[in-house]
């Protein structure tokens, strides 16, 4: 029987690359994002005799957003199997100074939903004794980010909820996987309005998103619980781990400096 996986953010960036990932292997497909025009394009690229493409254009900046997805999969009589949350966006600049509005949203969209959406289709997968949560965090969620303070926090806030639940769901069958890529290329720089940082500079660190959705892909077939992929990222991720707290603090702000 043909599987389905709901990813959120799916119009562009490491979304829509996980959801070439998934429809070359026969899952089917629930699209979600904002823009509907976009969603309808990469259904249509996708869509094929043996894999089926719904879109539900959503935005989960909105409280009710996860229910009303509930809702479409349920009345269009689809299980999911494995739910994706991609979706997130970043701002930057020193917390005191941020819209306030935006900082809201960001906490609604990087937590909030993803913690509502896992809820909402978590037991089901439960039940059926199989199935994956794969959250898309962040090597932010390693260390604070001064000049980017919450969306660091609402990474490591994915992180560790990530790593509680698939210790929860140790021998049941279903598993939850915390990918965290480094600096990506995709429209975050854009929408953070931090394409001229130090970290984004750093052609080293800086990879394609489908080369993080794949190596994110395998390892969250794989059972996985923490993925960071790129050799750079993962020796990044570790040493904030040794470093003193107030050096890791510094050298995050300088990296997230011009």
């Amino acid at each position: 029987m043909s599987k389905t996986a709901l990813i959120t953010g799916a119009s562009s960036g490491i979304g829509y690359e996980l959801a070439k990932c998934f429809a070359r292997d026969g899952v089917n497909l629930v699209l979600v994002a904002r823009d509907e025009t976009r969603l309808a394009q990469v259904a249509a690229e996708l869509r094929s005799p043996s894999v089926s493409v719904r879109v539900v254009p959503a935005d989960l900046a909105r409280a009710l957003a996860p229910s009303e997805i509930l809702d479409a999969t349920r009345a269009a009589n689809i299980s999911v199997d494995y739910l994706v949350n991609n979706a997130g966006f970043g701002s930057c600049g020193p917390f005191a100074e941020s819209d306030l509005r935006t900082d809201l949203d960001m906490l609604q969209v990087n937590m909030v939903a993803l913690v509502h959406l896992t809820r909402l289709y978590l037991p089901g997968m439960l039940q059926r004794g199989s199935g994956g949560v794969l959250n898309v965090a962040s090597t932010a969620a390693f260390q604070p980010g001064p000049l980017m303070a919450i969306y660091y926090a609402t990474k490591a806030f994915v992180l560790s909820l990530t790593e509680a639940i698939a210790e929860e769901l140790q021998g049941t069958g279903v598993t939850a996987t915390a990918l965290c890529p480094g600096p990506t290329a995709t429209d975050f720089q854009r929408r953070a309005k931090n394409e001229g940082i130090r970290l984004m500079k750093s052609k080293f660190l800086m990879m394609t998103a489908r080369k993080v959705a794949e190596i994110g892909y395998l390892a969250f077939l794989e059972g996985k619980v923490v993925v960071i992929p790129g050799l750079l990222n993962k020796i990044g991720a570790q040493s904030v781990r040794i470093g003193p707290r107030s050096v890791v603090r510094k050298v995050s702000r300088k990296m997230q400096e011009g």
